[in-house]
């Protein structure tokens, strides 16, 4: 049976192929970004409390209300902006999957989307899948920053949207005041609309503030903003996210999502809404990682590799040009394999595969992880 793929250059990601590398060498798995520890148990309280309560069947379309409200409260509390629970906040069943209905809600055929590169592998197949054009426009190494003046160039009359994802995977930049007044001067006047990959929000260090895009007023008009439980409470595997858009975004993006999964995971959201009274948790998230991230650079200082800023996420890129000229891909196998540590090659959210020989490694993982991956590296 012949079947024309709808993505012909697309294989599993490189999460899916680097985990399994580092499973079948018994590896540590520094590469796909989730922790090797524990979320906070009263979580596993309060999920199985609502689940005795009897919330075991379909959420709302939209997401259960007092989840929806409690993201309401906390979107005001942090950035100055009021959105609705009724209409204008959506749960969805990961952060990927708002972002793949935020796409083809409003990508149509031959409209064109600007993708700041290296950019999260799902982004480009959404749009390729609904008919749109990426247009790409790279950040470099080693600054990571974005040319606004290339963005400015890059549109068209058929841009459509524009991707922005801060802070940044897999590079661990975040977004200034200058860069969100230079976007808010670009889309000015235009019927640009903004996609926000946000789902690192809570995860920033140096006393930097998030420039989220519900923060103004003018771009928050135009924008979906998505988010991401898993990252804030440590349980990637339990898959809730959601979207802030205004209505009329968000009436088309429910239109998507509604034939997607319908629905979220009823008890789950019931217990990150009643969680969500502890505001304390996000608060202490950047000390909390931030430590992670110092132990990290601190075990590797005396290796061969260099490191790269990172300023949020839970990333560290690694530069590792005095250690080889190999390409990051095949550098990246081989240390699996030969090293026992496991990490991401970056050339892969390039388009292109533009290559400057470094890896990201994820160190939201325990101290002794850290410890014994470092051991390793340093012994390259």
């Amino acid at each position: 049976m012949r079947i024309q793929s709808k993505l012909p250059g697309v294989g599993v990601t490189i999460f899916t192929v680097m985990t399994r590398l580092a499973n079948d060498h018994g590896a540590i798995n520094l590469s796909q970004g989730f922790p090797d520890f524990d979320p906070d148990g009263e979580l596993y309280e309060l999920v199985e409390k609502h689940m005795r309560m009897g919330r075991n069947q379909y959420a709302p379309m939209q997401g259960v209300m007092a989840l929806r409200e409690k993201i309401s409260e906390k979107t005001a509390e942090l950035y100055g902006r009021s959105y609705d629970p009724a209409g204008e906040i959506t749960v969805t069943s990961g952060a990927t999957e708002a972002l793949f209905a935020a796409i083809t809600s409003v990508v149509g055929r031959g409209d064109q989307v600007i993708i700041i590169e290296p950019a999260y592998d799902s982004y480009a197949p959404a749009v390729e899948l609904s008919g749109g054009i990426p247009v790409y426009c790279a950040m470099r190494y080693p600054g990571y920053s974005i040319d606004w003046d290339l963005v400015r160039d890059s549109i068209t009359p058929k841009t459509k949207l524009i991707i922005i994802n801060s802070p940044h995977n897999p590079t661990g930049s975040v977004l200034s005041p200058a860069d969100i007044a230079a976007l808010r001067d670009i889309t000015s006047g235009t019927d640009i609309l903004i996609l926000s990959d946000e789902v690192y929000e809570h995860i920033i260090f140096d006393s930097v503030v998030h420039q989220s895009m519900a923060r103004d007023p003018e771009l928050a008009a135009r924008s979906f903003v998505v988010s991401s439980f898993g990252k804030t409470y440590h349980t990637t595997g339990w898959k809730i996210g959601y979207c802030l858009a205004p209505a009329p975004l968000s009436a088309e993006f429910q239109k998507v999502h509604q034939y997607l999964t319908f629905a979220s995971n009823t008890p789950v959201q019931h217990a990150y809404a009643e969680f969500m009274e502890k505001k304390g948790v996000c608060r202490s998230l950047p000390e909390f990682y931030r430590g992670k991230r110092d132990l990290f650079i601190s075990l590797v200082q005396n290796s061969r590799f260099r490191c790269v800023p990172s300023r949020g996420t839970y990333f560290q890129m690694l530069d590792y040009s005095g250690i080889t000229d190999e390409p990051d891909v095949e550098f990246a196998r081989r240390m699996t394999e030969e090293h026992g540590v496991a990490a991401i090659p970056p050339s892969v959210f390039y388009h292109d595969g533009v290559d400057t020989r470094v890896l990201r490694f994820c160190f939201a993982k325990k101290e002794e992880t850290l410890e014994r991956a470092a051991e390793r590296l340093c012994a390259i």
